[in-house]
């Protein structure tokens, strides 16, 4: 069993930055991937990053809303990821979930993580 405890969110200004962690439980967190997911009021949760390592190579990928503002990096070490966000806008707005998949190869799925955190709420001001 896993736990995520999500940390970070904040009313901010657009244009503003937040690093967003997520801390886990387990001794496997090096071989897990791990994701973050973001949900706006009357919206579906929505990919928005994921992290994985293999071979001693690490891949990160991004939903495109996001791509050269928002990046995502883990300390295994620490059992933590991070998702560093920079020039927020209004639309960047929602609950922002941590998840890990033990295993998965659909990374933009909710319905392939195993272990989800409670979230932390994201609000960005015009």
């Amino acid at each position: 069993q896993v736990e995520l405890v999500e940390s970070g969110g904040e009313l901010v200004q657009a244009g503003g930055s937040l690093r967003l962690s997520c801390a886990a439980s387990g001794r496997s967190f090096s071989t897990y991937v791990m994701g973050w997911f973001r949900q706006a009021p009357g919206k579906e949760r929505e990919f928005v990053a994921a992290i994985r390592q293999s071979g001693g190579m690490t891949y990160t990928y991004y939903v495109d809303s996001v791509k050269g503002r928002f990046t995502i990096s883990r300390d295994n070490a620490k059992n933590t990821v991070y998702l560093q966000m920079n020039s927020l806008k209004p639309e960047d707005t929602a609950v922002y979930y941590c998840a890990a998949g033990v295993t998965l190869r659909v990374y933009t799925s909710p319905g392939s993580y195993d272990y989800w955190g409670q979230g932390t709420q994201v609000i960005v001001s015009s």
